[in-house]
């Protein structure tokens, strides 16, 4: 407002001098009118933009506070990190993480809204504001510290092979000339393009239907992360793994970048920091997935 005002006078100035009697108070009775409508439309405008930049701005901590819940993005198809059970309840270890996290910073495992997203829509989940965090086997890499930020670790897995029980396939060399199935959006994809880069790789939305095509025989293999290949093989006996890891994923809760995240990402590292050091952290990876997966 006052700097808006200052242009106004700075503007006279200009115009007097190109005439040394003009002013603003000399102008026809219309045009003053008229110049105080738009002065105060004007005004009214900035007040407006200026609510709005401070409400978008609000500190992140804050909003969570105040609003009592925990916004996540998790994923529902990832056994055993966030998948529906046979009983439709949404469960995992990214799961009981995200509650542990509410109940450390809320004082209530139950103060989560968890929303479903994918590995090609999890990162734009952050960005649009529509979650606070994600938590969603979400590699921590340096292309996405460009757009987002990333906790600490939570774990660590290595980019794997499922293939039928009875597939001659032994090793990622053997995917030459195949046709591979892996989630768009995943660290998987670009790997599999670089190691086999003669298999033809074939995108899907969701794990659930990269392993409904392999199961189909539309594919010879699948490949993501051995943590999700050891879900699916919990209830399909008829596939297996392969012995190598190709990489090394340190999964990460992934934020919105900005100065008004950065007081909940303090937090909630606080609290990732305090349940490594209690012993909760380890519980959870043996709940989920020691017992399946001999980690």
């Amino acid at each position: 407002m006052v700097k808006f005002m200052k242009n106004i006078f700075n503007l006279e100035r200009v115009f007097k001098n190109e005439n040394s009697s003009f002013s603003f108070l000399t102008l026809p009775l219309r045009f003053t009118k008229f110049t105080l409508l738009f002065i105060l439309t004007f005004v009214v405008m900035i007040g407006l933009t200026s609510c709005k930049k401070e409400k978008t701005n609000q500190d992140l901590l804050s909003i969570v506070k105040q609003r009592g819940t925990i916004i996540a993005g998790v994923k529902f198809d990832s056994r055993p990190f966030g998948f529906i059970d046979a009983d439709q309840k949404l469960k995992g270890f990214d799961i009981d993480l995200v509650r542990e996290i509410a109940k450390r910073i809320l004082g209530d495992e139950n103060a989560v809204k968890f929303q479903q997203v994918t590995s090609s829509n999890r990162i734009f989940s952050l960005t649009t504001g529509s979650v606070d965090l994600v938590a969603a086997t979400l590699t921590i890499n340096s292309k996405r510290r460009q757009v987002i930020d990333f906790s600490s670790p939570y774990f660590i897995a290595g980019q794997a092979i499922m293939v039928p029980e009875k597939s001659a396939i032994k090793s990622v060399r053997n995917l030459n000339g195949k046709k591979v199935v892996v989630v768009l959006g995943s660290t998987s994809e670009k790997n599999i393009r670089e190691l086999a880069p003669k298999a033809t790789v074939e995108g899907f939305r969701t794990y659930t239907d990269a392993f409904s095509a392999l199961r189909a025989g539309r594919a010879d293999a699948l490949t993501t992360d051995d943590t999700i290949i050891t879900g699916f093989l919990i209830e399909n006996p008829n596939f297996k793994i392969l012995d190598e890891r190709y990489t090394k994923e340190p999964y990460g809760l992934g934020f919105r970048k900005g100065v008004d995240t950065q007081s909940f990402q303090q937090a909630v590292n606080a609290v990732l920091e305090e349940i490594e050091a209690d012993g909760t952290l380890d519980l959870l990876r043996k709940k989920w997935i020691h017992k399946y997966n001999n980690r």
